[in-house]
């Protein structure tokens, strides 16, 4: 017979980390999403800054802390851009928010849970994205399935590796 266990929000281990790794991760991945892939035109298929949303959400495991991080490091993100600033905002806001309710939830430590994790926020990522610039801001532009889902199969790969790098700073 199979035994029923359960886990209250209070068993599940959440992480803590250094400020030097709160502040200098999320810099160091808006560094190489503005700077680095503006130069190599094949690197802006990946979204550091996405990888690294997610990995604090889901690390933390507490919504607000996932929603400020998101927002955080989507408004940083749109200051260094030419286009509005709050589209990033919002998009990297509600996938921190969305990642760490998850990370309650599941196993966050498996590569094959961060993989389809990734893989479907790049994608939530993407669509909140073309609905804020489309819709609300009037911005042309379209969604290209193939190209969305290129993007977030080579970000699942690159977020299983960074995520175990990662891991090294938490507490």
């Amino acid at each position: 017979m199979a035994t029923l266990t359960y886990t209250s929000r209070e068993e599940i281990e959440v992480h803590k980390f250094s400020v030097l790794a709160t502040f200098g991760i999320p810099i160091l991945a808006i560094f190489f999403q503005a700077y680095v892939s503006s130069h190599l035109s094949f690197l802006k298929l990946f979204d550091i800054p996405l990888i690294v949303t997610v990995f604090f959400a889901v690390s933390r495991r507490n919504q607000v802390a996932g929603l400020l991080t998101g927002c955080a490091i989507g408004l940083t993100q749109d200051a260094l851009t030419h286009l509005p600033i709050g589209i990033y905002g919002i998009s990297k806001t509600v996938i921190g928010y969305a990642a760490s309710s998850i990370g309650v939830k599941i196993d966050v430590d498996n590569p094959g849970s961060r993989f389809l994790m990734i893989f479907f926020f790049t994608f939530l990522h993407d669509a909140i994205y073309f609905i804020v610039a489309r819709y609300l801001l009037f911005l042309p532009g379209e969604l290209r399935f193939m190209h969305e889902l290129s993007a977030a199969f080579a970000n699942a790969v690159l977020a299983v590796l960074l995520f175990s790098l990662m891991d090294r700073v938490k507490r």
